[in-house]
């Protein structure tokens, strides 16, 4: 998530219309509005990568996955989201109603960069948890192979499973494992240096 776009404040359903108008993708946040900024290769292909898995483990079934440019609605939050990945199961995310942001995902991906994952890990995971058929979050390193996923266990826990750098987990929620050579596949790693 960039700097604010403007120091004027929308109301939600304001928001909406002037996003559906605009050149490049903003998120929204009590009012504020966000540009988002470009992201690097390995983020774009890890994110291609974890959508086009969970597009094939899903197909011909109830669930969806969407990519990128799809608006993530969380009315409780005063929000508007763009996650990386994000699958709804939900008959009501289908629809004319629910054409330009869904709300209410199953599961939700976020691929962190050093400059997101403070956000991604604090803030917006603390919005995303007000979503109630929300049941996992996954959370995917671009700088290393690592991943924590998150699993919602009642309305108030959520535990914490890590992975990396090989091996595979469970997406309980959909039914669907995965790998860390597939989520990887095709991103080099860059050096980026003593942190």
């Amino acid at each position: 998530m960039g700097a604010p776009q403007q120091t004027a404040t929308f109301d939600l359903d304001d928001y909406m219309l002037w996003e559906a108008e605009q050149n490049e993708r903003h998120e929204y946040l009590n009012g504020e509005v966000f540009a988002m900024t470009g992201a690097r290769d390995a983020h774009n292909t890890i994110a291609l990568n974890t959508a086009s898995l969970l597009r094939s483990a899903l197909r011909g079934g109830p669930c969806r996955a969407y990519i990128a440019d799809m608006k993530l609605r969380v009315e409780s939050a005063d929000a508007v989201f763009y996650p990386d990945v994000m699958v709804t199961c939900d008959p009501r995310d289908r629809g004319p109603e629910a054409d330009l942001a869904k709300r209410h995902p199953t599961l939700l991906v976020e691929v962190l960069s050093e400059s997101t994952a403070a956000y991604d890990r604090g803030l917006k995971f603390e919005r995303y948890r007000l979503i109630e058929t929300l049941r996992e979050v996954l959370l995917i390193e671009q700088d290393r192979r690592h991943i924590d996923l998150f699993r919602r266990e009642d309305e108030s826990r959520w535990v914490l499973e890590s992975h990396g750098p090989e091996g595979s987990f469970e997406l309980v929620s959909l039914g669907v494992t995965l790998t860390l050579d597939d989520l990887y596949a095709d991103v080099e790693m860059l050096d980026r240096g003593a942190r």
